[in-house]
């Protein structure tokens, strides 16, 4: 089993969501990079369960422990390492559906994979806790790009049919992004809270779930980063944010709307603004043949429900191999979007960073 990822800077991530530890290792950051640790726990606490009626009542305080890579508030140039201690972990919840796959989750796929010896306690290694150390690696190098003048922020665009505004293509300004990077439920539009917090609390108590979708954007992001056709920008992010459990799909831009439009409805066309090459619309979503075009970048990823309910579901026997009933106990999001949000940013970040290393821009 591997869990890393990366070119020029290579991330892997470690531990169960029922172990000892869970963590990160971050390799080839370049060295002498100021590192805030507070602005590091901004992002982790976003993340971070048990803070609402929205999220898992299950609490961690997500404090990382870094144990290589950082000296004085500077990186070293070494790997950088970080452990996130797991603390509240009820692993008896998981004992007498250790034979029963649960609908939905990698159960069966990682008892085929690995011949029954994956941890089952909590989904283990492919549980959702396994985004704290990537928010974590995220958060810093999401510094490291702030520093060169690319910012990056998210919000909910959707939760169920509940909807968000979205970004304004063309001009999306940095305050905004930073205003969405340190919000707990990140929204463009406010009002939008209420609608979608009713929808996920009916969810919760008809013991059920929804999903959504997140949008995040990064602005300042310069002409010239990625490749045609295997490392392009689409490429990298999109593979890095299909490590995020529940995320089952990723578009650029007006992605699959662009199939419904015509060529002269879809182009955008090019002009000079201020002795920079811009386009009239940003219909691409700052990317043309895998490299970005220095408009702002525009994603969107689509969530599932989350698949632990507690209503009655069918599923086997693996010990038996019969057909049986499963209700699941423990404690679970009714909806993970509102703490996908950072981890998406920071799947971004650390995509981004690559590109730029990639490029020499480091």
């Amino acid at each position: 089993m591997s869990s890393s990822w990366g070119g020029p800077i290579r991330i892997s991530v470690f531990g169960e969501s029922h172990g000892e530890a869970i963590g990160v290792v971050l390799d080839n950051l370049p060295a002498g990079e100021p590192i805030d640790p507070q602005e590091i726990m901004v992002q982790m606490e976003r993340r971070s369960p048990g803070r609402s009626r929205s999220s898992t009542p299950r609490r961690e305080e997500d404090l990382p422990q870094v144990v290589s890579g950082l000296l004085h508030g500077k990186t070293t140039g070494t790997p950088l390492c970080a452990l996130i201690r797991n603390k509240d972990t009820h692993s008896s919840d998981y004992d007498k559906i250790k034979s029963l796959p649960r609908p939905g989750h990698a159960d069966y796929t990682g008892f085929v994979r690995y011949g029954g010896s994956a941890d089952p306690r909590g989904g283990g290694h492919f549980s959702g806790r396994l985004t704290a150390p990537l928010t974590f690696a995220g958060a810093v190098c999401r510094q490291i790009l702030s520093a060169r003048g690319i910012e990056i922020g998210a919000h909910i665009a959707s939760v169920a049919d509940v909807q968000d505004e979205r970004f304004c293509p063309e001009e999306i300004p940095k305050e905004l992004l930073l205003r969405l990077s340190r919000d707990p439920f990140a929204l463009i539009d406010r009002k939008k809270e209420g609608p979608m917090l009713e929808k996920i609390e009916a969810a919760r108590l008809a013991r059920d779930s929804v999903g959504g979708t997140v949008e995040c954007a990064a602005a300042g992001v310069p002409a010239g980063l990625g490749s045609p056709m295997f490392y392009g920008v689409e490429n990298v992010l999109s593979s890095i944010l299909f490590g995020i459990p529940a995320v089952k799909g990723v578009e650029f831009g007006n992605g699959f709307g662009a199939a419904a439009r015509k060529g002269s409805e879809n182009n955008d066309a090019f002009r000079m603004e201020d002795g920079r090459v811009k386009t009239a619309t940003n219909r691409c979503g700052g990317i043309l043949g895998g490299i970005t075009t220095g408009m702002p970048l525009l994603l969107r990823a689509a969530f599932k429900p989350t698949p632990s309910i507690s209503q009655e579901q069918d599923t086997v026997n693996l010990e038996s191999m019969e057909n049986a009933k499963l209700i699941i106990q423990g404690r679970h999001d009714p909806c993970i979007v509102p703490r996908a949000v950072p981890v998406v940013e920071a799947a971004a970040a650390v995509g981004l960073l690559n590109l730029m290393a990639e490029r020499g821009k480091l």
